[in-house]
């Protein structure tokens, strides 16, 4: 599936900071998390997650080592920096209410032609 570029900006950043909440790891790993993630549906390239680690890098959310792998291979791996966590749990509020209302919105059966009623939208805690 081929998400939209406006979709991919959105989310691309704090799905990376997501995948680095669990621990440091290197950018294939990550495409690969991604891939796994999304049950196959969203592949991500080299070309659009290294312009996204060097903004997070840029902006001090993550910190970047050269370290090896098991079989030897040099990678550059990354993790979260202090100054993320914090910026981390502040955006979760945002995304989860975004959430809430796709959650709700695609649970509304409507016959086309009829008018919808506006649901509440609760935002959950996090």
């Amino acid at each position: 599936m081929n998400m939209s570029n406006d979709l991919n900006v959105a989310s691309a950043s704090a799905i990376v900071l997501g995948i680095l909440q669990t621990g440091e790891s290197y950018g294939y790993a990550i495409v690969q998390k991604v891939r796994e993630l999304s049950g196959g549906e969203v592949e991500w390239t080299d070309g659009m997650l290294y312009p996204i680690l060097h903004r997070l890098q840029a902006d001090g959310l993550i910190d970047e080592r050269w370290g090896h792998s098991e079989t030897g291979r040099t990678r550059k791996y990354y993790q979260l920096s202090a100054q993320a966590h914090p910026l981390m749990n502040a955006d979760r509020r945002p995304w989860r209410t975004v959430q809430a209302i796709f959650d709700r919105l695609w649970a509304m059966e409507i016959a086309p032609g009829a008018a919808a009623q506006s649901p509440t939208v609760s935002v959950p805690a996090v």
